[in-house]
């Protein structure tokens, strides 16, 4: 949902070119030094970062608060309300065990060698609606078991499965990062929607199951055994399954019948999971979770007053579909306007159904009835989950929020202004110079949604020079730079290298060459496509 912010009606400052370049640069670096060494939240961060390059750049301070208001305001209306509601998708999609039901679904059905490739078509699937952090507590605990049963080593399957998950995450909709590009450039959002999933496949397969097979010689990786799932012991069989759970593991890895832990007990990371045969009232939810929602986290332990039903695990094919309807609706869309012309019905009825919010929408209520009702969920139930899904994107928000007014800060100061006339001058390209602020916003900080945020907003005038399918491409560079290296400075780092049990040096090797990867191979395809549209 392309969100046009006001233009200033008159100069908020009179500051000169070399003022406007310090102003922008310590304010920048101000955002840096706070994440990076004082540790202050990013939300945080990008309030003072906005502080300090209006008083720099000499803006009047009622007319730099009314412009970060305004970029607030807009950045929430125009992209809040897709990420709560790709939110909710996953939230039930989690909750269900309907993800569970597709990882296990293609797993059982490949033989070893395919596996890398399987799990990197999984982790994108199930990627289209999740977070990173929540598909990795999904993902990972099959992916242990899978390498302990079939003996293919733990980073020829990890790194597919990270792979996908990273891609979509990055480049596709309705992730924060990608629609904060999309929503900052004006980009249409079907069109780099399409592009996207375009860059993303031959990215997966290079950073996934290519890179996969050629790190697994060099990182020999063992699954932890404190976050190995194990079975949980039967007190009452009834033969229920708790949110989420998944159907049995794949039939035939190695003869072994255990499930996926679903309990959250002290040795490692909780999936949310459950196994069928197996009790599991800790895990369901329950009317009291109405008013007393727990951790909140999709996936998570809610609380459990004893009112639990019987559950069932969705069909693959209604997950599957469910989670493919929003961006189906969404590349019909943009079909639509290459191909009909304007004010036939088919081609309203398209605009109006693959309008962003109408389509995320749309899987929101059919994923209530595949993944909620037809699970065994009562009303009060799949209302829990999806409240429950909400308190986990709180800070992302936030962060968001605060990144579009700290951007508006930015526009109304002239800087961007500045930047595209100089990026004229030089004869730079867009994508290079998105790109690249994004990679060095990425680096310095560690944060994908800060350096797409800093890296559109620096570049937003040169969008208004190019045409729609260049304007969608640019997104996707800052995309691309936006997954660049990450460190010890992203939190993702840290999560890799504690899930799979490596060492700092090897998940360098690992996750942090994995990102670099994915962002080199989709910026490529990025020029690519440029050549060609």
């Amino acid at each position: 949902m392309p969100v046009l912010l006001a233009a200033p009606a008159e100069p908020v400052t009179n500051a000169g070119d070399a003022q406007l370049v310090v102003a922008a640069l310590l304010g920048i670096a101000a955002v840096v030094l706070l994440i990076a060494w004082g540790k202050v939240h990013p939300f945080l961060s990008l309030i003072l970062g906005a502080a300090v390059l209006g008083v720099v750049a000499a803006m009047a301070p009622d007319a730099m608060i009314e412009s970060f208001s305004a970029g607030v305001g807009s950045t929430v209306g125009g992209v809040g309300l897709l990420i709560a509601l790709g939110a909710m998708i996953g939230g039930l999609l989690a909750e269900s065990g309907g993800a569970d039901g597709i990882v296990n679904r293609v797993v059982g059905r490949v033989s070893g060698s395919a596996l890398p490739w399987a799990m990197a078509g999984v982790a994108a699937l199930i990627g289209l609606p999740l977070f990173f952090e929540v598909g990795v507590v999904l993902l990972v605990p099959i992916v242990l078991l899978v390498s302990l049963r079939t003996d293919v080593p733990l980073m020829k399957i990890g790194i597919p499965a990270l792979a996908g998950l990273s891609v979509l995450h990055g480049l596709v909709p309705p992730h924060p990062g990608p629609l904060v590009a999309i929503s900052s450039l004006d980009a249409d959002l079907g069109l780099t929607l399409g592009l996207g999933l375009i860059i993303a496949i031959p990215t997966v397969i290079i950073a996934g199951p290519v890179f996969g097979n050629f790190i697994a010689r060099y990182v020999p990786a063992t699954a932890p055994a404190a976050l190995l799932p194990t079975r949980q012991p039967a007190t009452g069989g009834g033969g229920r399954r708790g949110p989420g759970s998944p159907a049995a593991p794949a039939a035939g890895r190695g003869g072994g019948t255990d499930g996926p832990d679903t309990g959250r007990g002290t040795d490692g990371p909780d999936t949310g999971r459950g196994r069928a045969g197996d009790d599991v009232d800790g895990d369901l939810l329950t009317d009291d979770d109405l008013v007393n929602p727990g951790t909140g986290r999709p996936g998570a332990p809610v609380d459990d007053s004893g009112t639990e039903t019987a559950r069932r695990t969705p069909g693959f094919w209604p997950a599957v579909l469910t989670v493919l309807l929003p961006v189906v609706l969404m590349l019909l869309r943009a079909v639509g306007e290459l191909t009909m012309a304007e004010g036939t019905f088919a081609r309203q009825a398209l605009d109006i159904a693959g309008a962003p919010i109408v389509a995320l929408l749309a899987g929101v209520l059919v994923a209530m009835f595949t993944l909620g009702y037809q699970a065994g969920f009562s009303r009060g139930q799949v209302s829990s989950v999806l409240g429950g899904s909400l308190p986990p994107i709180a800070g992302i928000l936030l962060i968001v929020a605060a990144g579009g007014g700290f951007k508006q800060v930015l526009v109304d100061a002239g800087v961007g202004d500045l930047v595209a006339d100089a990026a004229k001058d030089a004869n730079l390209s867009p994508l290079l110079l998105g790109w690249l602020v994004a990679v060095g916003i990425r680096v310095a900080t560690g944060s994908a949604t800060v350096a797409t945020i800093t890296a559109a907003g620096i570049v937003a005038p040169l969008a208004a020079t190019l045409d729609r399918p260049e304007v969608a491409l640019l997104a996707l560079a800052v995309g691309c730079g936006s997954l660049f290296f990450s460190h010890v400075n992203d939190a993702g780092f840290w999560l890799v290298k504690e899930y799979f049990g490596l060492t700092v040096g090897q998940t360098i090797k690992s996750w942090s060459v994995l990102e670099t990867i994915i962002s080199v191979v989709g910026f490529a395809g990025v020029l690519l496509l440029d050549l060609v549209l």
